[in-house]
């Protein structure tokens, strides 16, 4: 499945097990302003996901305001009592690549690298590839997704993924990543062919995240994974972001499913650089990841900032969806992720004050669908409680 950009009404980005949705407003359900109270109506929500075909549990968070709110419900393991908890450990797919923005925008600011640096700047070998008709890949261009690289390095990882919800795609991504490590990534990027100028079109790319990742840690002389735990427990609190997991971690990691396989299936694969799909952490640590994003502050808001517009709906910051136009969210800031054995989202809704985090152990082609309309439906409770109180204001 291509990430092919439509009207943003209609529109969806997937990214294969990345499954990268750009986001749309689905529209209202109506309804009055909600008697029980916010924590209540999220309980409700959660358990009318879990009701959806192939869904086993979700998790959800919710900051409004200031005030948090967690909920668990349903079990892990099919026929196993097995509830998540708040020290459940999450794999977030491609919300991953909204923190490898964030690194992003503070080495921005801190004069570290530059949005119109040409990408080879950071590459050890030349990559005359890497460019068309003289004008290269850029560092904005890896964050908007406009780069023209490919979404997966290897190559035949895209060909594997072509039919995401087929039972033997999770084995053979094992397979094709079983032993991909940074050395082959730079071999194989010798091969691309940029067919679009850079700063166009979309093209969702995991490659660029990769990319991306190998930049800072160029220009930080540190390994990715310590950069990001480093810097977003200084800046948010948060400690327990991993990439990889220690022996002790693992039995921690949420057990999922992929499509309508019976059976769970295995962790998605070890990426060279992890940035684009591989973090995990808990539901407490993205409550934080809510807060530090609702709090604002100068990274944040660079990382929120529009590098490339595609239409008076749509844009995109450092990795980040930016929509616009939509009656009730207002402009807001989102991401899908995806792994083959889990789906998340983020959202970010200044209009409200309001971040909210969703996950779902299974992964299949309408675990999306089912997750936006459990967003859509808590947004429009709080909606008809802000229009109650008068507490709407206009973004």
């Amino acid at each position: 499945m291509q990430a092919i950009p439509m009207a943003v009404r209609n529109r969806r980005w997937f990214n294969y097990f990345i499954l990268s949705t750009a986001l749309l407003a689905t529209g209202c359900t109506g309804g009055s302003v909600p008697a029980k109270s916010l924590g209540a109506d999220i309980d409700e929500v959660a358990a009318t996901l879990i009701e959806q075909p192939l869904l086993h549990s979700t998790s959800i968070g919710v900051v409004y305001r200031g005030k948090e709110f967690i909920r668990h419900r349903g079990d892990m393991e099919s026929g196993k009592p097995s509830p998540p908890t708040d020290a459940t450990l999450y794999e977030i797919g491609s919300l991953s690549k909204t923190l490898a923005g964030t690194l992003m925008a503070n080495a921005v600011l801190e004069r570290k690298v530059s949005l119109d640096d040409d990408i080879r700047m950071y590459l050890r070998e030349a990559y005359p590839n890497l460019q068309y008709k003289g004008e290269p890949i850029r560092i904005r261009h890896l964050l908007s997704h406009t780069s023209g690289l490919p979404n997966m390095l290897p190559e035949r990882a895209n060909t594997v993924l072509a039919d995401f919800t087929d039972q033997r795609t999770p084995r053979e991504l094992n397979a094709i990543y079983a032993h991909y490590g940074k050395d082959d990534f730079f071999k194989d990027l010798h091969a691309v062919e940029i067919r679009q100028m850079p700063g166009k079109d979309y093209a969702y790319s995991s490659t660029g995240t990769e990319l991306a990742a190998h930049a800072l840690e160029t220009v930080y002389k540190s390994d990715y994974e310590s950069l990001l735990r480093r810097f977003f427990h200084d800046s948010a609190a948060m400690e327990g972001l991993r990439i990889r997991l220690s022996d002790t971690e693992a039995p921690r990691l949420a057990v999922g499913y992929h499509s309508d396989n019976a059976a769970p299936t295995t962790p998605m694969p070890q990426l060279p650089w992890g940035a684009s799909g591989n973090v995990k952490a808990t539901v407490p640590e993205m409550m934080k990841y809510l807060k530090f994003q609702l709090a604002g502050g100068p990274v944040v808001a660079e990382s929120h900032r529009e590098l490339v517009k595609f239409d008076s709906e749509f844009s995109i910051g450092y990795f980040w969806n930016i929509v616009s136009g939509d009656r009730l969210k207002g402009v807001y800031y989102a991401h899908h992720g995806g792994v083959p054995r889990s789906q998340c989202y983020v959202y970010i809704i200044p209009k409200y004050d309001l971040g909210i985090f969703i996950i779902t152990n299974q992964s299949g082609d309408q675990t999306a669908r089912a997750m936006e309309t459990a967003i859509d439906t808590l947004v429009e409770r709080i909606a008809s409680r802000e229009d109650a109180a008068g507490l709407s204001r206009q973004h």
